[in-house]
């Protein structure tokens, strides 16, 4: 009897190891690539978010204003999530819900609302900053004028520096022991890829912004392998890049909690949604 309890035991543990890895107890590792049952809903959300780069789809296509068109799905449903990550479609940029206005929390294993992007996409509409197709819609932000924040620049493409100053506005009149979090802030604007990949970073784009980094938590500067989601910052600050179409990474189960880029797409239309 004390070794069948063990062995439950010693079940149990393993079975909540391999959930926080992704893997189940047969020890296959979760498939993606499916489009969520919202898919119709998630791509009109698509068209609306982007109306000067995006011209519409027809559940198969999504059409650019300049006539390019990229198929929603490859047809593939048994992705690890490593593939994921590193060869999406479309429609695997909805494969998990963004927690819009939630209480930041520890998310679900892989739970990375925002970090899957379809690079083609992103590109057609942003530019390949390694091909100086970025810099030319650069614009200068002041950021947090009344704290001496200085200045960011970002792109003007999809009014995302229209958006940021928005943001910049809001946050300013935050109380001085919140302002604490974004200034100085980290960084807009670089031609790099995202750590530890070959995949364009939303910095590379112009459509990104890092507050201060003396409060960030990030999952690779997690001890061990499994990320310990951690978080300092104010809800309130969150709140605001929200209302103005900005994803926040703390909302990542690969958590990067300075990170927010401008990914209106994920977000509701509308307060009521």
């Amino acid at each position: 009897m004390a070794s069948g309890k063990r062995f439950i035991a010693t079940f149990a543990v393993l079975g909540a190891i391999f959930g926080m890895l992704g893997v189940n107890a047969t020890g296959a590792e979760g498939r993606y690539g499916a489009a969520s049952d919202s898919i119709k809903q998630d791509l009109d959300r698509l068209v609306a978010a982007y109306p000067t780069t995006v011209a519409g789809h027809d559940n198969t296509f999504i059409t650019l204003k300049n006539g390019t068109r990229f198929p929603i799905s490859d047809g593939r449903t048994d992705k690890t999530f490593k593939e994921l990550l590193e060869s999406p479609d479309i429609d695997d940029m909805f494969f998990v819900r963004y927690p819009a206005r939630a209480e930041p929390k520890q998310p679900e294993t892989n739970s990375d609302p925002g970090r899957v992007r379809f690079i083609p996409l992103f590109a057609a509409m942003y530019g390949d900053c390694r091909k100086n197709e970025v810099v030319k819609n650069l614009r200068t932000v002041k950021w947090l004028p009344k704290h001496g924040g200085g200045s960011v620049k970002v792109t003007t493409v999809n009014g995302v520096a229209d958006a940021l100053e928005r943001v910049s506005r809001e946050l300013d009149d935050l109380p001085d022991d919140v302002v604490t979090y974004l200034v100085p802030v980290a960084g807009t604007y670089n031609c790099r890829t995202v750590a530890g990949t070959r995949r364009p970073s939303m910095h590379a784009y112009g459509a990104a912004i890092d507050i201060d980094t003396r409060y960030a938590d990030y999952w690779r500067w997690s001890p061990g392998e499994t990320p310990r989601w951690r978080n300092r910052i104010p809800v309130a600050i969150v709140r605001i890049f929200e209302q103005h179409g900005f994803i926040w990474g703390g909302a990542w189960y690969h958590y990067d909690t300075m990170h927010f880029e401008y990914r209106p797409e994920l977000l509701p239309r509308r307060a009521s949604e």
